[in-house]
């Protein structure tokens, strides 16, 4: 069956442009059924609002392009010719005068090739307008979304039973990834972060080989699999051998805040809102100077995608939406605690996807 671009000719007719083009990425597959690697080649799929698509190829990709059934023109180039004849060959074969493109995927000498085939060529970023064709989860993505989580899932459980005192955060970050794979990821959806104690304080810290776990530290995950092209993204905090009662206050309030999200979440409700929610959570602990990042993202083919949970986005949230609710509070010098669920908003309210424990966990005793 050939492939359907019709929501993307209804964009482009509503965006008032000649065509959409994408490159490699979550909105390429999506397109067409087939991912494709971005490299230092041009790759471009053209979707006109009216009339046959058009695609500018790598030649050596035309084995793996023959799997897509495309009906369009096809502009192949080999490395020894170059590529800019074949993007003259599209400007003849498609002239247009407005065309948009996905503004944080498209990389810059791809833009300058268009141009160069078309010097009066008007280029206006859709990425939002594009990327937001995303965002309604059809129950084939829910399904692929819920493989990648709950194999995620199974292999923390196995690496958090091998946890012990001593071990470094390379060690433990090493045996997760082994277990993603071993449990049937078919890629991570992005590195795992690893870490404990002062260094779980840092956000998007690194594992460290040098730093051996002491009794008492938080041992922070977050990570994910991929799945059938669909991404997990999980974070739960544990401590090793022990906890303060510090450290438990700390979790019991970034629990709290997770809670208060799922219980506003339901479709119709605003971005700002959940945030609003779960961030007003922390802010009326005794730990608010240690709030550092918004409550979560939209999750599908991109582990960050629409919407964007934050105050100050007024976007309503139709059911279909899968989003993380992640909230967080970071003592810096300590240890920090995140506890992130993957969530499927619903009319009636929400489905959490993840179903990983998230009471107060204490492992390596």
């Amino acid at each position: 069956m050939t492939a359907s671009f019709a929501e993307y000719r209804e964009l482009a007719k509503s965006l008032g442009v000649d065509a959409l083009a994408l490159v490699p990425g979550p909105n390429f597959t999506r397109a067409l059924g087939q991912a494709f690697m971005s490299h230092e080649r041009p790759f471009v799929l053209v979707i006109p609002a009216q009339g046959a698509p058009a695609a500018i190829v790598p030649n050596l990709e035309l084995g793996s392009w023959g799997l897509v059934d495309f009906d369009g023109a096809v502009f192949d180039w080999r490395d020894q010719d170059g590529y800019q004849a074949a993007f003259a060959a599209l400007a003849s074969h498609m002239p247009m005068k407005r065309l948009a493109v996905e503004g944080q995927v498209m990389r810059v000498f791809v833009h300058h090739a268009l141009k160069q085939a078309s010097p009066e060529l008007e280029i206006i970023d859709a990425e939002k307008q594009i990327s937001g064709l995303r965002m309604i989860k059809s129950e084939a993505d829910i399904a692929a979304m819920q493989k990648a989580i709950t194999l995620s899932e199974r292999a923390l459980h196995r690496v958090l039973a091998t946890v012990e005192i001593g071990q470094s955060e390379k060690e433990i970050e090493s045996r997760l990834i082994q277990a993603l794979f071993a449990e049937g990821a078919d890629d991570l959806a992005f590195s795992p972060i690893v870490v404990a104690g002062d260094n779980s304080a840092r956000v998007h810290g690194h594992a460290r080989a040098d730093y051996l776990i002491q009794s008492g530290d938080a041992l922070l995950f977050d990570f994910g699999a991929r799945k059938d092209g669909f991404c997990a993204d999980i974070t739960r905090t544990v401590f090793v051998g022990e906890v303060s009662d510090e450290g438990r206050a700390v979790y019991e309030t970034v629990l709290a805040a997770n809670m208060a999200g799922l219980a506003a979440t339901r479709a119709g409700v605003s971005a700002h809102q959940i945030d609003d929610v779960v961030t007003g959570v922390l802010e009326t602990s005794a730990f608010a100077a240690h709030i550092e990042t918004k409550t979560g993202h939209g999750l599908g083919r991109d582990v960050h995608e629409a919407p964007y949970i934050m105050r100050g986005n007024p976007q309503l949230l139709p059911a279909g939406t899968v989003y993380t609710n992640e909230p967080g509070l970071y003592l810096s010098g300590k240890f920090g605690v995140r506890i992130e669920d993957d969530v499927l908003i619903t009319e009636e309210g929400c489905q959490v996807l993840t179903q990983f424990p998230k009471e107060l966990t204490i492992v390596g005793a």
